[in-house]
């Protein structure tokens, strides 16, 4: 009786509908076809660890690895000039002590302008010379404040090691708005990395720390949980001053992120732009040989990178490295079993045990228990300027003088964009008419890869143009203008490319934008590949006359320009309510989370909408 009833609902609910609102909303693709299509391209993407025959051989590739990491993907724009400008550091008088330690604050430029605080935990008496571990943290809401980061650095310091705990972008004292690690992007639109204002926090922590009068530069650690973790193995695997490093439950493969992206994917920081496509963190794992790595998981973590996926795949990665040295005994990994995402003592204490046999073998490995000096986040926290630089202050001080002119061809805007020209199979999915509107259904394979839906609509009596409809909200959305378009005797295709209508993921689908474009993609770019190849399909199979692109959005709108700029079968486009300006996303504070193809790594630095829509004529270009 229910099915008879919910049957006879879903038929009353259709008799409402308009024909053209019934067939444009049209269900083509299996739930899961978007999200299998993006695993698929993503998983399969992702470089593989050479192997090598000699430690010679490996040193050769591994120098150029952190090079080609660098160069290639975090300094890059204006952060080449950051990586070398003079920057200020104040280290204040100790503001407690403890028994055999006491805690200073300080506060340093990460470049100038971006003030980042810290605290310094060291014992007393300080010995002459004394180890360094440098404690990252991660995106505790307290940071530098939070009780198990506090309890470790107290133990550290008491064991006779200088403890640094500098604060992280976006959390703790530094958790603003324009902070917020989802505004990353937005330094990236105008070419320059954000990634490399999280490099150079951790760079300029470790400078300052082996500056201090009693620091021993030969025994450095690096640990930190979560965001940490992450900081812990890009600082460690790319810097050669850090000496041993544990980084806890904080990055996995990429690979291994594809396969389970409810549980892992990173955020804008751990997948930028183009890192996958020089180094997966397999590499970045690899590159720690033979310095001492304790790889550390939790086995009941109910955040990310659970030990039970994440961590075989990294060692598996490291130990050919490790065996060509002859030092297996330096990788190591350490299971937790304590509940959800922690850094409780039974991890603590494994980051004792690895300083201990990497630098004191002396070390009394077991904790002290300080939980009663623990202190609250004012007593931690040294002043910082008001004017303070955050994200989106410094992308708007970058976009300022920019396009820079010159750089507005055709090709630069293909490299950019990752444009490609897809090929493309019109597969047919059935047919339908109502009311005398006839539709045929669309499967589009492109590029082998992706399963795109696509619902083309006229009057049954023909048409004699064709236009391709694309739209913010998905082609659903859009019953209105097709049925106009269709009155006016236009064929219209209806597709849903790329991330909208109903090729959207429906969970993780702004985390899967950035892994395409850490493989060295761009989604923006793949939506405009997806809807040129389209555009060329019905201009070379269907002849009713040229190929005419509507979008309808500002967002699917910067796409379809794209397409018509870089594809001549478009004999016009035309965007409703499209941007006027790139820096339009910038002004409205836009972030990745929300609307990540927009934030497409340096398309700002040579091009704005004018620019773009000059690469159309002499075609018609027309914003309404």
């Amino acid at each position: 009786m229910k099915s008879i009833l919910h049957v006879l609902l879903i038929s009353a609910s259709l008799r409402a509908q308009g024909p053209i609102e019934a067939l444009a909303a049209k269900k083509l693709l299996d739930p899961n076809q978007p999200m299998l299509d993006v695993q698929v391209w993503t998983g399969s993407r992702v470089p593989p660890v050479p192997s090598f025959r000699s430690v010679r051989e490996w040193e050769s590739y591994a120098a150029d690895l952190r090079r080609r990491v660098l160069d290639e993907v975090v300094f890059r724009g204006e952060a080449r000039k950051w990586r070398d400008a003079k920057t200020k550091v104040e280290i204040l008088e100790p503001f407690a002590n403890g028994q055999g330690y006491r805690v200073r604050q300080f506060r340093y430029e990460v470049i100038p302008g971006m003030w980042m605080p810290g605290l310094i935990y060291e014992p007393a008496p300080m010995p002459a010379r004394a180890p360094v571990v440098l404690n990252v943290n991660g995106h505790e809401g307290d940071g530098t404040a939070t009780p198990y980061i506090q309890i470790r650095c107290m133990n550290l310091a008491k064991k006779g090691l200088i403890a640094v705990n500098p604060e992280w972008l976006g959390r703790g004292q530094m958790r603003q708005d324009g902070q917020s690690h989802y505004r990353m992007q937005q330094i990236d639109l105008t070419g320059t990395s954000g990634l490399s204002l999280f490099y150079l926090a951790m760079t300029r922590a470790l400078d300052m720390a082996l500056a201090l009068p009693q620091a021993d530069a030969s025994r450095v650690a690096v640990t930190g949980l979560s965001g940490g973790g992450w900081q812990t193995i890009i600082l460690s695997s790319l810097d050669m001053r850090v000496k041993a490093a544990m980084p806890l439950a904080g990055y996995s493969s990429y690979v291994t992120r594809a396969q389970w992206p409810m549980l892992d994917m990173g955020d804008s920081e751990q997948t930028p732009s183009d890192l996958a496509s020089v180094a997966d963190y397999s590499h970045l794992t690899a590159l720690m040989a033979p310095r001492p790595l304790l790889l550390a998981y939790n086995a009941k973590d109910n955040c990310c990178f659970r030990a039970d996926y994440a961590v075989a795949p990294l060692v598996q990665a490291a130990t050919p490295l490790y065996k060509l040295y002859g030092a297996m005994d330096k990788l190591g990994y350490h299971v937790n079993h304590g509940d959800g995402h922690n850094y409780d003592q039974d991890n603590r204490e494994a980051f004792y045990r690895l300083v201990r046999d990497a630098f004191s073998p002396r070390l009394n490995a077991a904790e002290v228990d300080v939980a009663s000096e623990v202190r609250a986040n004012t007593a931690l926290r040294p002043t910082l300027p008001e004017d303070n630089l955050d994200f989106h202050k410094i992308a708007m001080r970058l976009s300022e003088p920019l396009p820079k002119p010159g750089l507005a061809t055709r090709e630069n805007l293909e490299r950019i964009v990752r444009y490609r020209r897809l090929g493309m199979e019109a597969v047919p999915a059935g047919t339908e008419e109502r009311e005398g509107v006839l539709a045929r259904y669309w499967k589009l394979k492109v590029d082998r890869a992706w399963t795109v839906p696509a619902v083309e609509m006229s009057k049954e009596s023909g048409a004699a143009s064709t236009v391709l409809l694309v739209a913010d909200g998905g082609r659903a959305s859009q019953a209105a203008e097709i049925s106009r378009l269709v009155a006016a005797g236009n064929r219209v295709v209806a597709m849903d490319p790329y991330y909208f209508g109903e090729s959207a993921l429906p969970k993780r689908d702004y985390l899967f934008a950035m892994l395409v474009a850490s493989l060295g993609e761009r989604p923006l770019g793949l939506q405009a590949s997806q809807i040129a190849a389209a555009a060329r399909w019905l201009d070379k199979e269907n002849q009713k006359g040229p190929v005419r692109l509507q979008a309808m959005g500002p967002r699917i709108g910067l796409a379809a320009l794209l397409a018509a700029a870089l594809e001549p079968v478009v004999a016009q486009v035309t965007v409703e309510g499209g941007f006027g300006s790139l820096k339009e996303i910038l002004a409205k504070d836009m972030t990745a989370d929300k609307t990540p193809e927009l934030f497409c790594f340096g398309l700002l630095d040579a091009f704005d909408i004018p620019q773009i829509a000059a690469l159309v004529k002499p075609r018609v270009f027309t914003f309404r």
